[in-house]
């Protein structure tokens, strides 16, 4: 039989846009991804992260963005 490929275990949020962890994050630390996603969503580089378990056993981890000043 083909193995059947592991569920993901984490989902990463910053704003309305999700990120499926896949097996190159797999072993990554929340602060790492962190690293990551900050060039593509600088918002993510101060945000507070919150982090809670699914119904269906996946852990949904957001960035929630802390209010600037601008200027």
């Amino acid at each position: 039989m083909t193995e059947q490929p592991k569920t993901a275990t984490r989902i990463f949020k910053t704003g309305t846009t999700k990120i499926v962890e896949d097996e190159s994050m797999n072993e990554l630390t929340h602060e790492q991804v962190r690293d990551i996603l900050k060039r593509t969503y600088p918002e993510v580089a101060n945000a507070t992260v919150r982090e809670q378990t699914l119904e269906d056993g996946r852990t949904l981890v957001e960035f929630l963005p802390q209010p600037g000043r601008k200027g």
